[in-house]
């Protein structure tokens, strides 16, 4: 089993390396020798910047089903004839959409590890607690963008037609065929304007994580722009990445629109 194991970690490690956009076999750093700056190497800082591209794009990817996931079930609950819970969702939304992200960072960050510890005092257990700073950021990033999320998806929720649940129960859907088999899709089609918003906030909120100690983009290129004194270099490049990633994401979600607009666009 542990053959099996490293033979799997390294074939990850292998692929890492190849399709290693910034510093693999062709990747943007290789453009630059291996003693400059910017190179990939013992001398250069072109590893370790590729290193916080990876961590800024995992952090996000992670984040992002997690606050849909959310954000669906708060747009759900906001619908529902219980007042506790609209209450109860409103002031979730309300909250976190007026807290600034980066203190919503920290109350998650130092907050949370201070509750845990609390209770497991409380319980009669001295372990120490240390909350890992990618989980952190997860959570916080999570429930602010869940927050916003929950708004469109409302918007969008509010934009079907009452018809259509009524067609859905009508042909003998039940409320959960109809909501997946019928509202669903258009639910994405409507909302993906705002969400695609949302992705390149999130993307660029990720930065926010670089002051808890998460290697990103933004932790990476400040330490070597201290280190080297060549501020205005690493601060380009990493203004560059982020360009680059929004760039693509951009192209990305214009594909899926369209994708997703096909029905729309034929008649």
């Amino acid at each position: 089993m542990g053959g099996f194991s490293s033979a799997l970690g390294s074939l990850w490690a292998w692929i890492s390396y190849t399709f290693d956009p910034l510093c693999g076999p062709i990747g943007l750093f290789r453009l630059f020798a291996s003693d400059t700056l910017v190179g990939c190497g013992d001398t250069g800082w072109g590893d370790e910047i590729a290193f916080g591209v990876k961590v800024t794009i995992s952090l996000a990817l992670v984040t992002l089903p997690v606050g849909l996931a959310i954000g669906f079930i708060i747009a759900l609950a906001r619908q529902s004839d219980e007042w506790s819970l609209r209450a109860a969702t409103g002031v979730y939304t309300t909250i976190f959409r007026g807290l600034p992200e980066l203190l919503t960072l920290f109350i998650v960050y130092f907050g949370f590890q201070i509750l845990v510890q609390s209770v497991l005092t409380w319980f009669g257990s001295e372990q120490r607690v240390e909350i890992n700073a990618f989980v952190a950021g997860m959570i916080a990033l999570s429930v602010v963008f869940s927050s916003y999320a929950s708004e469109v998806l409302l918007s969008a929720f509010q934009a079907i037609p009452r018809g259509q649940y009524e067609a859905g129960s009508a042909v003998g859907l039940s409320r959960r065929k109809t909501m997946w088999l019928i509202i669903v899709p258009q639910l994405i089609r409507i909302a993906l304007p705002g969400l695609s918003n949302l992705w390149l906030v999130l993307l660029k909120d990720t930065a926010l994580v670089s002051v808890i100690g998460l290697a990103d983009i933004v932790r990476q290129t400040g330490v070597a722009a201290r280190v080297t004194k060549e501020a205005f270099l690493f601060y380009g490049i990493a203004c560059l990445l982020y360009l680059i990633l929004a760039s693509v994401s951009s192209i990305g979600l214009n594909a899926i629109s369209k994708w997703a607009n096909r029905a729309e666009a034929g008649r």
